[in-house]
């Protein structure tokens, strides 16, 4: 029986890539020295799927930004200001479109799928002229088929890349990306020639956007282009990947009827329903591949349970046909147990990263073969029933709280404009108040600071010394900036969720559990193991310590239970909405220790909301609503006088409007700038919003730094659709990625455009 592994994280066990990206973007190092950097991590990672057993290892996998990149690269599809002249593309290029460079912004980024993990999004028209310019899926396969490796060289299917794109700025909004279907598929061909020449026996297109709800015009789409590469695919066999959720039953039909396909692969795992839809039928001679082993989750593998299901599916599509798998990329995973010293041993049992997987995935395949490791699958089972009968998951006072909360809905009892009245009379803000999102550069220095004091290397005292210096110059700066509503910079945390999960019962933590989410960025998300309480308050101390310092007002900064879940790894005994209402009540006494001690601004940060959406539209509304309900629980409590933001970033937010209202914030910061002021189209058709709203004014995942007037000419944008007294100004997202060489020019410019329009409209009443 054969084994496949659909992609692997790429950033290394210690994330040797993220560093030394860095250090190439910073002008440390070569070309060259990242190349090597990259190359010694492909090796490493072939050889480990090799020596595992694993038959389809994939390749074309290793992207230095993100795959989707990689894709627009291959076919040349670069926008026409980055002054790209044709070649093979290199990184000066590559790079500028990602994060942008000192005369012209990045594409935008958004969200892959319901995922923590973000692409760049192609921006295509009429006018794009498509080219071969990235060899890269060639280069890769020749590269592991030298260390005697044979791969499956990964590219990102071209109906799914074509509906990942936007229409680039100055095309109409109605242009149909599909009609440019047959340029694309032109550089295809040309792709899959070289790596038939190359030896190429097996190619995997990666089609996610089949598990959407696509019409027929989309899916009609696929059966042509695949009919119209049917040509060019003869004497490879063709595998075609979907995940993320179960594809709908229409979608089947067109998947499995495509010209030139050989094998389909399905994830399991959030698929409920593809079992279904493979016992109405599925076609003869085809492979399937059946993704059982969580690509999303730590949790070990049921192998007991997975053994059940893939001997069904053996007895469908025959013995000979049926492929062990992940259920998506190992990507949105740690990669390997090995590293982790300080987990406890109970906990560690119940655990799988990426290089556990790939030996789950090939024990199953074995197992089906005949040759089942029965001392492994016995282990296995023995951490199973560990894990099911543990007294420290469960917590019988957080289950009878958090089963309470669902006779209520939780609203405020005073509307927000009466709210926001309230508000004015106690803060006395400007017209148009500047704010920051919350964190400021993370220095070297501060950096030492943590992990010193992590590692008992420094006193208690010597590091609440050094944090309040650290908050006391970002105070400074921020009142030299003339900034209306100040944070504190966070400089005690590393994470946002990673720092409230060390101080909730129910988590655990790794040392080297990184998962990329985008770039270099790399997240540790806590595991949560068990039910969810706070035996202490979490940031009072820091709070109130910064709001010390200055007279202006000072936001308390915390993470929303739906983004805590949402960026954790989630226990999988019992469904999520349970557990974001534990989280809820936690962050809900946060709120209200926070108001006592005198914070009259509090920011529940809610970034990851609307990643959370489930792909298909019939199980949305039910998450929204618990969603919703999570937030709105967290500061139900607290009197009117008490501003309550949020703050949301990198999705696309139109489609959840309504919900976004139905929030019940006084404010809410959110992503504006790098979308394209995407978001702004929502309130020019009509939505009627009166919260607070601070539409970002700039994009603060690139090293630019904005002008004064490209600043002002946003707010002027902002201010045709919204009303002047409900509009905030400040950047996109928080400001820990950025230098503070970068940070107070473009701070000094956002306030400067703020004043400057502020002006304007006083002298036009």
């Amino acid at each position: 029986m054969a084994s496949h592994i659909v992609g692997y994280p790429r950033m290394g066990p210690k994330r040797e890539l993220k560093f030394a990206l860095e250090s190439f973007w910073d002008g440390k190092s070569s070309a060259e020295d990242l190349k090597k950097v990259s190359a010694d991590l492909r090796t490493s990672i072939w050889k480990q799927q090799a020596n595992a057993g694993i038959k389809y290892i994939p390749s074309n996998t290793f992207a230095y930004y993100d795959q989707v990149l990689d894709a627009t690269a291959m076919l040349g599809a670069v926008p026409p200001r980055y002054g790209w002249n044709g070649g093979e593309i290199g990184f000066d290029t590559y790079f500028s479109m990602a994060r942008g460079n000192a005369s012209v912004p990045a594409m935008e980024m958004t969200k892959w799928f319901d995922t923590n993990y973000h692409f760049i999004v192609p921006e295509l028209g009429p006018d794009v002229k498509f080219s071969y310019a990235s060899h890269k899926a060639v280069e890769e396969y020749k590269e592991a088929k030298a260390i005697g490796v044979e791969t499956v060289p990964v590219l990102v299917g071209p109906v799914s890349y074509l509906l990942l794109s936007k229409p680039a700025k100055g095309v109409e909004k109605t242009f149909s990306l599909l009609s440019l279907l047959p340029k694309v598929l032109a550089i295809y061909k040309e792709v899959l020639a070289d790596l038939k020449a190359a030896g190429a026996s097996w190619v995997q297109f990666d089609e996610p956007t089949l598990v959407l709800d696509l019409d027929s015009h989309k899916l009609q789409a696929f059966t042509e282009a695949y009919s119209e590469l049917e040509s060019s695919l003869s004497g490879l066999n063709v595998l075609v990947e979907t995940y993320f959720a179960d594809v709908p039953a229409e979608a089947y039909k067109t998947l499995t009827a495509l010209k030139g396909v050989t094998a389909y692969g399905f994830d399991f795992v959030r698929g409920t329903k593809t079992l279904d839809l493979i016992k109405g039928g599925f076609p003869s001679g085809k492979y399937l591949f059946a993704g059982v082993v969580d690509g999303r989750n730590i949790w070990a593998n049921d192998l007991a349970a997975s053994l059940t299901l893939l001997q069904q599916l053996e007895g469908i599509v025959g013995k000979d046909k049926l492929v062990v798998s992940t259920s998506c990329s190992l990507l949105h995973t740690a990669v390997d147990l090995v590293n982790e010293t300080k987990l406890d041993d109970e906990i560690k049992s119940w655990l799988a990263f990426a290089a556990q997987k790939v030996v789950e995935v090939n024990a199953l395949a074995k197992a089906l073969s005949g040759g089942k490791d029965e001392a492994f699958f016995s282990a296995n089972a023995a951490a199973q029933a560990s894990r099911k009968s543990s007294p420290r998951v469960t917590n019988a006072a957080v289950q009878k709280a958090a089963a309470a909360l669902k006779g209520s809905d939780h609203r405020r009892a005073t509307n927000v404009s009466a709210r926001l009245d309230a508000q004015q009379k106690k803060l006395n803000l400007p017209i148009l108040p500047t704010t920051t999102i919350g964190s400021f550069p993370q220095t070297v220095e501060l950096r030492r600071v943590r992990r010193e004091y992590k590692a008992n290397k420094i006193s208690e005292d010597e590091y609440v010394k050094a944090i309040k210096e650290e908050i006391r110059k970002v105070v400074e700066l921020q009142e030299e900036l003339d900034i209306d509503v100040l944070v504190h910079g966070e400089p005690e945390r590393n994470d946002m969720v990673e720092y409230f999960g060390e101080q909730l019962s129910g988590f655990a933590f790794t040392v080297n559990g990184w998962v990329q989410s985008y770039g270099s960025r790399c997240v540790k998300p806590p595991i949560i193991y068990g039910d969810v309480s706070r035996p202490n308050p979490m940031t009072v101390f820091w709070s109130s310590t910064a709001q010390s310092m200055t007279k202006r007002p000072m936001k308390g900064m915390l993470t929303g239970p739906v983004t805590i879940l949402n960026w954790s790894f989630v226990r999988n005994d019992q469904p999520r909405f349970e557990t974001c209402y534990q989280i809820a009540l936690a962050i809900k006494d946060e709120v209200e220790d926070l108001e006592k001690a005198g914070i009259n601004v509090i920011q529940i940060d809610e970034a990851a909301l609307r990643e959370g959406l489930p792909l298909r539209k019939s199980e949305q509304a039910d998450y929204l609503k618990w969603a919703v309900h999570s937030f709105r629980i967290t500061n139900v409590g607290v009197q009117d006088t008490t501003q309550i933001h949020t703050h949301m970033c990198y999705s696309n937010f139109n489609d959840i409007i309504h919900s976004i209202i139905d929030m019940d914030a006084d404010v809410i910061t959110i992503e504006n700038s790098r979308s394209d002021e995407k978001l702004l189209s929502v309130f020019r058709e009509g939505v009627k919003y009166g919260a607070g709203i601070g539409p970002g004014v700039y994009d603060i995942h690139s090293p630019r730094i904005p002008p004064t007037e490209e600043i002002a000419d946003r707010i002027n944008k902002m201010l045709a659709v919204l009303e002047k007294n409900i509009l905030w100004v400040n950047p996109d997202c928080g400001l820990k990625t950025r230098k503070y060489t970068e940070v107070k020019p473009a701070l000094t410019n956002m306030v400067a455009a703020a004043k400057l329009i502020r002006n304007e409209l006083a002298s036009a009443k």
